[in-house]
C-alpha cells in the first residue's frame, strides 16, 4: 500500500511540473491568461576577454624593470615551449647591456583585433648611454589562450635585427682616465708607469743600508728610521712593502740596483706620495658582480676599475670620459653580421682640487702617529686647502697589479679605521672650543655682557648636591701626585672674554645654569645650530656626518653642553667653518674641495665659486668681543695657547679644547683658530685640529696648529714638536700605524 502511494505522488508531481511548464493559454485578444505566472529567465553574466593592450602594457612595463619572469609568464604556450625562462632572461638582459640601455619607452601606433588574435604595432625606443636613442617599429602579436591574451614571442621583439637568431655584441674604445690635480696643477692621481718598492731584509748589504734608506726616504717621503722599523723584526726572506713611485724617481731606483731592494714595474692609476688626501681623493676598484649590470647600462665594458670613494667616485662621470663603441649583430658562432649603431669616444676631463698639495702633505705629516684630523679653510671663500685624516693609507694598494697589494687585507681590517675621513665623518665632543658658542648665546640673551664678571675657583657648586671641578683643580691634583705641591691656582675674578681666554669651566657652567633658570634652556643648542653644528655643512663630493646637538632637559645636561660635552658631537669640518665665520665677520660659507673640472680643450665644466649659506646670529659688537677674546687666548700670557704659539710671527686668534672621550686619562685634544695676516698673496685661513685620546689641547693640538701655520706661510715647518727628536720622528717609537710616536708628558 505504501509503495502504491509513493508511485502516485511521483506521478502527480511529474504532471504538475509538465503543467507548469506548458505555454500560457491565450485569453481575449491583446491579453494573456494570468492563471499560470511566467518564471523569470535565469541570470547569466557574460565574461569579456581581457584587453590585449593591457597585456602588452604589463609585458613592456616588466621589460623596463628587468622583470623577466613576469614577461615570460605573458608568453604563449608555444613560445614558452621554444625557450626556457633562463635563456629568455639572459637574451633580454644581455641585449640591454650591449646597447647600454638604461631605460626604454614604447608607444602603440596602431592595432588590429579579431576575436582570438591581435596585432599591435609599437614604437620601442631604447635610451642608451652610448648610442643615444635607438627606436624601432615592431609588431607584437597576441593570441587568446585560456581566457587571456598571450604574446607570440620571437627575438625580433627585442630588435628586428635579431629576428631569425643572433645576438648583440659591442666593441669598446675606452679613453684614458682623467687626472686629478691640486689647485696649482700639481698631480695627485694620474695614469702612469709605476714601480712597486719592497725590501727583502736578508739581501740588504750592511755597507749600503744607509744609502738605501736615504734613497727610499727621498722617494717615499718617509723618514729613514720609519722605513727601517718596518723590516726590523722581519724574517730574512720576507718581502716587505715600502711604497710606490713613478717617473724619474722610479728610473733612478732601477738604475741603482741596490742589494735588498725589489722593484716591480706595472702601469696603472698612480696616487702620488703614497696618497695625498686619500680619504678625500678616494681610490679605484674593479666593478663588482653585483654592480656589473648597472655599469653596463652606463656604457662601461665591465672590466674597468672605477671610482669607489671620494673624488674618484663623485667625479666618475668626468674622470671616465665617454667610451666609443660599435653595436653589432653577431651570429651564434660570433660572426659579425651587421652594424647597428656606433659612437666616437670622448676624452676624460681633469679635476683640479682646492687642496694645496704641499700643505696637504704637511698636514698628513703633522698628524703622523696620531689618530685625528686637520682642516684648513680660507676664511673668505670656503675653499678647503687641506683635509687630513690620520691614520693615512696608500690608495695604490687597491690595485691588484701592485705587488704591495698584499697589504690590502691589513688595511681593510685595521682597527684604527684609516679609510674613514675623520675630517668630515669623525664625530667628537668639542670640549672647550664650544665655549665660544656658549659665550655667544649668553651675550645674545642679554643676561651677560663683555664686562660681566665671575669668580672662577676650583669648584662649581651651583648644581644641587653636585660639585664640579675646573681644569685648574685637575692640574693641581696631578701636581700633588707627581711633584708633591700644587702650582696651578684658580683663575679668580674674570670678565667674560677673560673667561674664554682662561677657558674657565665654572664661568660657562654658570652661563648654562643661568639660561636654564631663566627658561632659556634651548639658547645654547639653538646658537650651536646657527653656527652650523648638528647638520651637514653641504660640502659636495666628500661624505660627511651631521654631528649632534641635543636639547638639554636638566641642569646637569645644560652644564655639560655649555662646555661641549654630554651629547655634543661635531666634525672638524664644521668647526673650521664656524671659526672661519668668526674671522670673516659672520658669514658661513659652503666648504668646497673642487676648484674646477676642465675638458681637454680647456672648456670649464665646473668652476669654484664661493657660496655663502648662512650668517652667525650675533650682533656686530658681540662678534667682535668673541674675536678679541680669541686673540687673547694666543697673545695674553695667561691665555691657554700662549706658551705653545708665542713667537710665531703671524697674527693669530684661537681656542684650545680638551674633550673627555669616555676613556679616563685620554681626552681628545682640540685647537681651532684663524690668521689675521692680511697678506694679499696668502689669504687668511681657519684651521681646526683634533688629536684623539692624546691629552690636552694646548699640549698636542696647539703645536700641530702651529706647524700648519708655519707650513702655510713659510712653505715648511720651522719648529719641532716638543715630543720630536727631528721632523717626523718622535723620541720613543710606539706601534700606531707602524709609525714611531709616543705619548710624552709636558
Amino acid at each position: 500500500m505504501r509503495k502504491r502511494t509513493q508511485r502516485f505522488l511521483l506521478v502527480f508531481s511529474l504532471l504538475s511540473l509538465l503543467i507548469s511548464c506548458a505555454p500560457p493559454t491565450s485569453g481575449p485578444k491583446g491579453a494573456m491568461a494570468t492563471s499560470t505566472p511566467n518564471l523569470p529567465p535565469p541570470n547569466v553574466t557574460r565574461i569579456a576577454p581581457p584587453d590585449a593592450g593591457e597585456t602588452l602594457e604589463r609585458y613592456l612595463q616588466a621589460y623596463r624593470q628587468d622583470d623577466y619572469a613576469t614577461m615570460y609568464d605573458l608568453l604563449s604556450e608555444n613560445s614558452r615551449g621554444a625557450i626556457s625562462l633562463d635563456d629568455f632572461s639572459k637574451m633580454h638582459a644581455e641585449s640591454r647591456d650591449a646597447m647600454s640601455a638604461y631605460d626604454l619607452e614604447y608607444q602603440v601606433l596602431s592595432s588590429s583585433l579579431s576575436p582570438r588574435s591581435a596585432t599591435l604595432n609599437v614604437r620601442l625606443t631604447y635610451h642608451t648611454a652610448l648610442f643615444g636613442d635607438l627606436s624601432r617599429e615592431i609588431p607584437f602579436q597576441l593570441n587568446l589562450e585560456h581566457g587571456g591574451w598571450r604574446l607570440l614571442w620571437s627575438p625580433g621583439l627585442i630588435l628586428p635585427e635579431l629576428q631569425g637568431g643572433g645576438r648583440l655584441v659591442t666593441s669598446y674604445e675606452i679613453p684614458a682616465r682623467g687626472d686629478i690635480y691640486d689647485r696649482q696643477g700639481l698631480p695627485i692621481a694620474t695614469q702612469s708607469d709605476i714601480v712597486a718598492i719592497g725590501i727583502i731584509p736578508g739581501q740588504i748589504n750592511p755597507d749600503t743600508e744607509g744609502f738605501l734608506l736615504s734613497e727610499l726616504s727621498k722617494v717615499t717621503g718617509l723618514p729613514a728610521p720609519v722605513i727601517a722599523e718596518r723590516y726590523a723584526n722581519a724574517l730574512p726572506d720576507w718581502y716587505i712593502p715600502i711604497g710606490e713611485t713613478n717617473g724619474d724617481a722610479a728610473q733612478r731606483l732601477l738604475r741603482l740596483n741596490l742589494a735588498g731592494l725589489v722593484l716591480t714595474p706595472y702601469s696603472s692609476r698612480f696616487y702620488y706620495d703614497q696618497g695625498i688626501a686619500p680619504q678625500t681623493v678616494g681610490y679605484l676598484l674593479s666593478i663588482s658582480k653585483e654592480n656589473l649590470r648597472q655599469y653596463r647600462r652606463r656604457g662601461y665594458r665591465g672590466d674597468e676599475r672605477v671610482g669607489a670613494a671620494g673624488i674618484e667616485k663623485s667625479a666618475e662621470s668626468y674622470l671616465a670620459g665617454k667610451r666609443g663603441a660599435k653595436l653589432y649583430v653577431a651570429s651564434a658562432d660570433g660572426t659579425i653580421k651587421n652594424l647597428i649603431a656606433s659612437t666616437d669616444p670622448q676624452a676624460a676631463a681633469s679635476v683640479y682640487l682646492t687642496l694645496d698639495r704641499n700643505l696637504q702633505l704637511q698636514a698628513q705629516r703633522a698628524l703622523a702617529g696620531f689618530r685625528g684630523a686637520i682642516v684648513v679653510m680660507e676664511v673668505n671663500s670656503g675653499r678647503i686647502l687641506a683635509l687630513a685624516s690620520s691614520p693615512n693609507f696608500d690608495p695604490n694598494l687597491f690595485d691588484p697589479q701592485n705587488r704591495n697589494n698584499i697589504l690590502l687585507n691589513d688595511l681593510l681590517n685595521d682597527p684604527n679605521t684609516p679609510l674613514v675621513n675623520r675630517a668630515t665623518q669623525g664625530e667628537y665632543p668639542l670640549g672647550s672650543v664650544f665655549k665660544i658658542i656658549t659665550m655667544a648665546a649668553g651675550m645674545e640673551s642679554g643676561l651677560f655682557a663683555a664686562d660681566t664678571t665671575y669668580d672662577c675657583q676650583y669648584d662649581f657648586t651651583e648644581l644641587p648636591n653636585i660639585v664640579l671641578h675646573d681644569w685648574t683643580w685637575d692640574h693641581c691634583q696631578q701636581q700633588l701626585q707627581t711633584e708633591g705641591e700644587c702650582k696651578t691656582r684658580p683663575s679668580g675674578v674674570l670678565t667674560l672674554p677673560e673667561g674664554l681666554m682662561r677657558s674657565c669651566n665654572p664661568w660657562f657652567w654658570h652661563i648654562g645654569v643661568t639660561l636654564y633658570k631663566y627658561e632659556r634652556r634651548g639658547d645654547i643648542a639653538n646658537m650651536a645650530r646657527a653656527f652650523g653644528l648638528g647638520a651637514p655643512t653641504g660640502i659636495q663630493d666628500v661624505p660627511e656626518a651631521s654631528g649632534n646637538i641635543g636639547e638639554p632637559q636638566t641642569l646637569l645636561e645644560i652644564t655639560n653642553q655649555a662646555i661641549g660635552q654630554g651629547d655634543v658631537r661635531v666634525t672638524p669640518l664644521q668647526v673650521a667653518r664656524f671659526i672661519a665665520a668668526i674671522a670673516n665677520g659672520g658669514t658661513l660659507y659652503r666648504p668646497q674641495v673642487i676648484e674646477k673640472i676642465q675638458a681637454v680643450d680647456g672648456t670649464l665644466l665646473r668652476a669654484f665659486r664661493p657660496e655663502a649659506v648662512g650668517t652667525l646670529p650675533l650682533r656686530a659688537e658681540n662678534l667682535q668681543v668673541i674675536h678679541d677674546a680669541m686673540i687673547q687666548v694666543v697673545q695674553n700670557p695667561r691665555g691657554t695657547a700662549y706658551y705653545r704659539l708665542s713667537g710665531l710671527g703671524i697674527p693669530l686668534a684661537g681656542k684650545t679644547g680638551t674633550a673627555e672621550s669616555g676613556i679616563p686619562g685620554a681626552p681628545h685634544a682640540w685647537f681651532a683658530g684663524f690668521t689675521m695676516a692680511n697678506n694679499p698673496n696668502k689669504p687668511d685661513i681657519a684651521v681646526a685640529v683634533i688629536v684623539e685620546n692624546a691629552g690636552e689641547g694646548s699640549d698636542y693640538a696647539a703645536p700641530i696648529f702651529r706647524r700648519m701655520i708655519e707650513s702655510y706661510f713659510y712653505g715648511q715647518p720651522r719648529s719641532l714638536y716638543w715630543w720630536e727628536s727631528t721632523f717626523g720622528v718622535t723620541r720613543t717609537p710606539t706601534p700606531l700605524g707602524g709609525i714611531p710616536t709616543e705619548t710624552p708628558k709636558p
